[in-house]
């Protein structure tokens, strides 16, 4: 059973709640609080396509795989972001897809890029909705029409190779159904970002996702292997092997390309053993450079856990809040939630604590990291609460090299601060690290002003130009899609972007695929 979100809110409503009292005490004394319920029922364009492209497209893939009924449209329209959620909870879904089309093999993606050829219909690859970039609000301007391509039905495990320890996995499963499919050979992937409930694998290789067990097991993009693709030119295979020198890996290229160069119809992953073993655990640092500190010489020593993650003393302060049950006493400056999966859990876990203590870090016990664990998943429902109760929640991230961090965090914080005024709360964390640096996310909640869109979108146009005028990059693992490509150029610069552009031109003459998205 596949999953849907609800076209105005995160994931399955019947999962939201209230705000719990503790935060919203939290909420109230910093922010303040009022209703902004959604519109309940926002009305949508009618289908812009004809009857005899409708036609054509029933031809291609069956009678009951071109669907254009309002509610299905609604639930193909765009992302999540917090942009996404503000003009659907307003009742804009004015770039609903005039269609949904449910490809069921390569062959069929390939016919339907062709017929998007012939008559310059806007195609925009679907797999679980979780962008949060403006990913699938493609450009509709000089096309004939916009079709979703959901990619529901290609949802398979096609093979597994356990010499080679590797997996072949069709785009449109979801995050849980390939880990019970590899779990039944008894492997994993091991990849658990916070959308997995919901996002899937061909949307986790076209965004070069990073999940939370990023530090023991990798971003996606270190899991992929091989790729079958469907461009409008032809198909690409890659992955041969393991490594090699034949010029520039193209994996790498479809890696991250957001459905602009193609659509991917087969990701070969590296797999592992499902873990004998699994142990959680919290840590506290009395700053967050400190515990920052901690996490570099585990990186550099090559000693790092399954997961680590770092949260700065305001990130701490509000967990705290959520976690009342647990309870907060003597908990200082900043928690840090250290997971341990695989087999010799105890040794690995005791020379880790070795370096934590020696870095000043004090053992909280199991009870705070089993209920970070437990609950990694649920943060995006507390999002939509927030927004009913008139906060403005956001989310973003970037990275930086370890020299760099404490300016990088310090640009950030204060452009979102600045831009988002009295009683902001700007909250950070740390939860992918490399040996010559690491991530830093930031979650932001301000009180929602009579125009929140655009409050948002001043701070983080703010938020962006700090990142980039203090040398980190603009996302680490959320992709371009349309938020970022405005700062994109500053990034990679003019020859970076004619690369781009060539690519595009090359692959996508007509320019069909998931059009002002990425490339600029």
């Amino acid at each position: 059973m596949i999953l849907e979100m609800h076209p105005q809110r995160w994931g399955d409503p019947a999962h939201a709640a209230p705000l719990p009292e503790s935060v919203k005490g939290l909420v109230d004394a910093f922010i303040g609080t009022r209703d902004t319920p959604a519109v309940d029922q926002v009305r949508i364009p009618a289908p812009g396509l004809s009857a005899s492209l409708l036609d054509g497209l029933r031809a291609l893939v069956g009678e009951d795989e071109v669907l254009t009924d309002d509610d299905t449209r609604r639930l193909r329209t765009r992302g999540k972001s917090t942009p996404d959620l503000l003009r659907a909870r307003a009742g804009d879904l004015a770039d609903a897809p005039d269609a949904v089309v449910r490809p069921g093999s390569h062959e069929d993606v390939e016919a339907l890029l062709a017929w998007a050829v012939e008559h310059r219909v806007a195609v925009v690859p679907f797999g679980g909705g979780t962008s949060v970039t403006g990913g699938l609000a493609a450009r509709r301007d000089g096309f004939a029409g916009l079709i979703s391509l959901d990619l529901v039905r290609l949802d398979r495990l096609l093979s597994v190779d356990p010499v080679s320890m590797t997996a072949v996995l069709q785009p449109g499963m979801r995050g849980p159904a390939a880990e019970a499919a590899l779990a039944e050979h008894g492997l994993t992937l091991g990849h658990f970002p916070q959308s997995f409930e919901y996002a899937s694998i061909g949307g986790f290789a076209a965004t070069r996702s990073s999940g939370q067990s990023s530090a023991g097991f990798g971003r996606f993009d270190d899991m992929v292997v091989g790729l079958r693709v469907a461009t409008p030119i032809g198909e690409l295979v890659l992955g041969s092997s393991p490594a090699n020198a034949a010029g520039p890996d193209l994996r790498q290229v479809v890696l991250g390309s957001e459905g602009t160069l193609g659509v991917i119809t087969e990701v070969t992953v590296r797999v592992r053993p499902v873990a004998a073993e699994k142990a959680y655990e919290a840590w506290s640092f009395a700053t967050f450079a400190e515990g920052a500190e901690a996490m570099r010489t585990l990186a550099q020593s090559g000693g790092l856990p399954t997961v680590i993650r770092l949260s700065d003393e305001a990130e701490t302060m509000v967990n705290l809040a959520s976690q009342s049950d647990i309870g907060g006493e003597g908990v200082t400056g900043c928690v840090l939630i250290v997971g341990h999966e695989g087999a010799s859990v105890a040794a690995r876990r005791a020379e880790v604590a070795a370096v934590l203590e020696a870095a000043g870090g004090t053992n909280l016990g199991e009870e705070r990291g089993l209920a970070w664990a437990e609950g990694r998943f649920h943060a995006p429902y507390l999002r939509d609460s927030m927004l009913d109760a008139g906060v403005l929640v956001e989310t973003l991230e970037t990275a930086t090299f370890w020299s760099n961090r404490e300016r990088l965090y310090g640009a950030v914080k204060s452009a979102l601060e600045t831009s988002l005024g009295e009683g902001a709360l700007v909250l950070c964390h740390i939860s992918h690290v490399y040996e010559t640096g690491c991530s830093l996310y930031f979650t932001v909640a301000a009180r929602q002003t009579e125009d929140p869109l655009a409050q948002w979108l001043a701070a983080k146009a703010a938020a962006s130009d700090a990142m980039i005028e203090s040398g980190g990059t603009i996302t680490h693992h959320h992709a371009v899609g349309t938020d970022h490509k405005p700062w994109l150029t500053r990034e990679i610069g003019p020859v970076g972007v004619a690369m781009l552009q060539g690519l595009k031109g090359a692959v996508d003459p007509t320019g069909v695929l998931n059009p002002g998205v990425l490339i600029p």
